[in-house]
């Protein structure tokens, strides 16, 4: 089975500018998730998508494959579609599962992708699936940064949503939260689905790109993971992330 990994990258966050390539102790952010994702032995191959020569030309120097693409995308996937018609194009074969990165997961684990693919791999069934993670603070849930998910009892996405949900305005017990947490395969067909579909209403207000499936009547299989990552969004996380990071092992190996 031919799996690979694609990491959507551009210089105009509107959060945080330029922040694919903001140094986290020495090393650009992109790197470190290019780094890191190749370690994964799921995956045959990563390439980073992206509309800026800045970022084709690092990831270049690095050894690392890109892949130029559109600048007029406002949405990771469909940056992540356009790349995947442009390599098969290259490699003159098709792929049959690929797993969007985010850019700005630079603590990103490689056993994460690999369980996060494993229902596409034992079920024909399930044509794309998500990380989720429970939360663990207030802050964190109330954070809008931070992308929120409800499920079904199989684990299938209800919604996303950047405000903390499920509301607790009327329900005194504990509750337990989940957000996602951006390792996304999808099979081929279904990531190449998804850049056909029309962009939806809800997708567009909570700007969250799983939205689009789920408003299309298409499911989308959560997977829960218990290792901690961090986004980074904000000067202030990449502060965090990389006092966190002084002492991590992976960034060791490369």
């Amino acid at each position: 089975m031919n799996i690979i990994g694609i990491i959507p990258a551009r210089m105009a966050s509107s959060r945080f500018p330029g922040k694919p390539l903001k140094k986290i102790n020495g090393i650009p952010m992109i790197g470190h998730v290019l780094y890191r994702s190749k370690m994964t032995e799921v995956l045959n191959d990563v390439y980073v998508a992206t509309c800026d020569k800045s970022i084709y030309d690092y990831v270049e120097s690095i050894g690392g494959k890109a892949i130029m693409t559109s600048d007029s995308h406002e949405r990771a996937s469909d940056r992540t579609a356009e790349a995947l018609i442009k390599i098969e194009e290259i490699i003159k074969k098709p792929i049959d599962i690929i797993v969007m990165l985010q850019g700005d997961e630079p603590m990103i684990v490689p056993e994460m992708i690999s369980k996060a693919v494993e229902p596409l791999i034992h079920d024909d069934k399930v044509q794309a699936s998500n990380l989720m993670k429970e939360i663990d603070s207030i802050k964190e849930w109330e954070d809008p940064n931070e992308v929120k998910v409800v499920v079904d009892k199989n684990d299938n996405a209800l919604y996303f949503s950047r405000e903390p949900i499920p509301s607790r305005k009327k329900y005194n017990d504990d509750i337990i939260a989940f957000k996602q947490v951006c390792v996304m395969p999808f099979k081929r067909d279904a990531l190449l689905k998804y850049l056909d579909l029309q962009p939806m209403p809800l997708e567009i207000i909570e700007s969250v790109d799983m939205n689009r499936f789920l408003e299309h009547g298409i499911k989308l299989k959560m997977v829960k993971t218990d290792y901690k990552s961090y986004s980074v969004d904000t000067k202030e996380d990449l502060l965090f992330v990389e006092e966190v990071m002084k002492n991590d092992l992976l960034t060791k190996r490369y």
